[in-house]
C-alpha cells in the first residue's frame, strides 16, 4: 500500500532516528580494537558486539514507537508485527569492510508495507553520508540523487563486493560473461556500492548470495534515482538471493541476457 505524503515524512523521519542510534554504537567500534566472532557454517562471516548493540539500539526504538511493527534484522530474531509494516534491519552491511578500518560499510535501514519495501535509508557516519530514498526521489544529505546514463555495457563502470559470493559453475561463469564485457570491473563496496549507482559513479552492480536485509534498503534508493534493481532473471530483488542494480535500463537488459545466456 502506497504511503501517504505524511506517513512517509513521520517514517523518514523516524529511519533517521534509528540510523542516529546506530551509528553512536558504530562510530564508537571503528577503527577500535574489538573482538570478532565468526558465526559461518562453511566459510567467514564476522560479527562483532558493534553489529549487535546497534541493532539493538534500532529494535528498542521500533518497539518503543512503532510496537505494532514487525522487526527483520541480521543479528536478532525476527518478530512478526499486528500491522503489515516490518522494519528491515542491517545494522553494518559490510562488517569485513568495517573490521580492517575501510569505510566502505553502512548501516541499513528499509520499512516493508507488507509486499515490498517502500523507503530506504543507507548510513555511513564516518564519512557522514546519509542515502534515502521512496522509489520516487532518492537523496544524499537531502540532495536529489541521479544515475548516469550509460548506453552500452562496454561503456559501464561494473562492481561486485567479492567473487567469494558466486557459486562455482554456471553462477560464477554468469557472472565473468557479465564482467568480461564491462568496461571496467572491481570488487569490494558492499552497500556503498548501490548508492554510487543511484548517485551515478557506478554503472552496475552484479552480486549474489544475499539476504532481504541486505538489499530492501537499497531498492528504493536505486529506484528513487531512476535506476533499475531485479533478480538475475529480472524479477523482485527483495528477497535477496541473486541481483542486479543499474543505473540505466539499456545497460540493465544487457546484463541479464549475458546471465541468463546458454553456456
Amino acid at each position: 500500500m502506497p504511503l501517504h505524503a505524511d506517513q512517509q515524512a513521520e517514517f523518514l523521519t523516524f529511519a533517521g532516528r534509528m540510523a542516529d542510534a546506530a551509528s553512536a554504537v558504530t562510530l564508537a567500534y571503528f577503527r577500535a580494537v574489538i573482538d570478532v566472532v565468526d558465526k559461518g557454517a562453511t566459510r567467514f562471516d564476522p560479527v562483532t558486539v558493534a553489529d549487535r548493540e546497534a541493532e539493538r539500539a534500532m529494535r528498542e526504538l521500533i518497539r518503543s514507537t512503532y510496537p505494532s511493527h514487525g522487526i527483520l534484522g541480521e543479528e536478532e530474531q525476527r518478530i512478526v508485527g499486528t500491522e503489515p509494516f516490518t522494519w528491515v534491519l542491517d545494522p553494518i552491511d559490510g562488517t569485513r569492510a568495517f573490521i580492517t578500518g575501510l569505510p566502505l560499510w553502512g548501516t541499513l535501514i528499509a520499512l516493508n508495507d507488507g509486499q515490498h519495501s517502500v523507503l530506504g535509508v543507507m548510513d555511513q557516519p564516518f564519512t557522514r553520508e546519509r542515502f534515502s530514498g521512496d522509489g520516487n526521489q532518492a537523496w544524499l544529505n537531502g540532495n536529489l540523487l541521479r544515475v548516469q546514463p550509460c548506453k552500452a555495457l562496454s561503456d559501464a563502470k561494473l562492481l561486485c563486493t567479492t567473487p567469494d559470493m558466486f557459486e562455482a559453475g554456471e553462477q560464477w561463469d554468469a557472472f565473468q560473461r557479465v564482467a568480461r564485457s564491462a568496461r571496467m570491473q572491481r570488487y569490494g563496496g558492499d552497500c556503498y556500492g548501490y548508492c554510487m549507482v543511484a548517485a551515478g559513479q557506478v554503472d552496475a552492480v552484479v552480486e549474489a548470495g544475499l539476504q532481504p536485509y541486505d538489499v530492501q534498503a537499497l531498492i528504493p534508493i536505486i529506484k528513487g534515482a531512476g535506476g533499475v534493481m531485479t533478480s538475475w532473471t529480472g524479477g523482485d530483488p527483495q528477497d535477496g538471493g541473486a541481483v542486479v542494480a543499474c543505473g540505466d535500463a539499456r545497460v540493465h537488459e544487457e546484463i541479464l541476457r549475458l546471465l541468463n545466456a546458454q553456456g
